[in-house]
């Protein structure tokens, strides 16, 4: 799975400097830990609430802990650490989880492709001929009362870029997907934040005519583990 071994639980005292946060231990001992998310994590920040890290044994890394589950103010969990989103996904899919996206001889990651110097987070190639298929995985946490998840928190021109790469995959006649990889327990359905970023909202829409799947899948949050389980609406 992919939060092996146990986490450890803190307490959040603050997160400062986007990339830093500030954790009591059960012992009373304070620690800076690595905050590796870097959007402005709307509802998922709340000072004095219990949070998970994860522990590198890597010694040349100054901070050595990474964040990795939160308390959000609504007492949800989610998941801060977005570099787990594609592991996430690509273990989903090698275990059957993703429906949508079995039957693909071999899958690969980062692979550069399209007109705009991106690369796609994960790649699955067709068999006998069959069409290719682009994985774009993006990760949701940001909540709203009635437990809609809303995608990006902040205006994302890198993340429309992504859209119109998609689209030309589409063109060119293959598979294209966008992922929603939910690390949040209290998200029932997921959306574009049009009220955020409203031209990533109009550009989703647009694609997603043109044939752009866009699917999203909801993972459980604990100490032991981190996984993707279960499908969930999206609504564009």
């Amino acid at each position: 799975m992919q939060c092996q071994p146990k986490l450890e639980q803190g307490v959040l005292l603050k997160r400062y400097k986007r990339f830093l946060a500030d954790v009591r231990l059960p012992d009373g001992k304070e620690i800076t830990i690595h905050c590796p998310n870097t959007g402005s994590m709307k509802a998922c920040l709340a000072e004095g609430s219990p949070c998970w890290f994860s522990t590198s044994d890597n010694k040349k890394r100054k901070y050595p802990n990474t964040w990795e589950i939160a308390t959000t103010p609504a007492g949800h969990l989610a998941g801060v650490n977005t570099g787990r989103a594609n592991g996430l996904v690509k273990e989903a899919i090698e275990t059957g989880v993703i429906a949508e996206l079995q039957g693909y001889p071999q899958l690969k990651t980062e692979v550069r492709y399209g007109d705009e110097r991106s690369r796609i987070d994960l790649f699955l190639s067709g068999k006998d001929g069959e069409p290719d298929c682009y994985v774009e995985v993006k990760n949701v946490t940001l909540w709203e009362e009635g437990g809609q998840g809303l995608f990006p928190d902040s205006v994302s021109t890198r993340g429309t870029k992504h859209l119109r790469e998609l689209a030309l995959m589409v063109e060119q006649g293959h598979r294209a997907v966008l992922l929603f990889c939910v690390q949040h327990s209290g998200i029932e359905t997921v959306s574009p934040a049009a009220e955020i970023d409203p031209v990533y909202a109009k550009t989703l829409k647009e694609v997603a005519a043109k044939g752009v799947e866009v699917y999203a899948y909801q993972a459980d949050l604990s100490a032991e583990e981190i996984v993707l389980r279960r499908a969930l609406p999206v609504i564009i």
